[in-house]
């Protein structure tokens, strides 16, 4: 797991995507609810992305509390598993 520093004083930790979905830490070190930055972190794209899916209704769990804007991580990752697709084996 890396530490990225996407603005001053905020870290985030961070696991690629695929160890997420695996859930080889799933669950352990990600929270019930995600921001926008940690949800940016993980699926390696910007906030101005995650705010545009959201705006589309394209991203699954999400809750709003006031003018603050949070994503169920449980949803995220079970939207991601079915948009994985199997890798091709040689």
């Amino acid at each position: 797991m890396t530490i990225r520093r996407p603005g001053p004083g905020l870290r985030i930790p961070c696991m690629t995507p695929d160890a997420a979905i695996r859930g080889a830490h799933a669950g352990k070190d990600l929270p019930l609810l995600s921001t926008v930055d940690e949800t940016a972190a993980l699926l390696r794209t910007t906030r101005k992305a995650i705010y545009s899916m959201i705006e589309r209704g394209q991203l699954p769990g999400v809750t709003r509390i006031g003018r603050r804007v949070l994503i169920r991580t449980p949803d995220l990752l079970d939207w991601l598993r079915q948009k994985s697709t199997p890798s091709l084996e040689r």
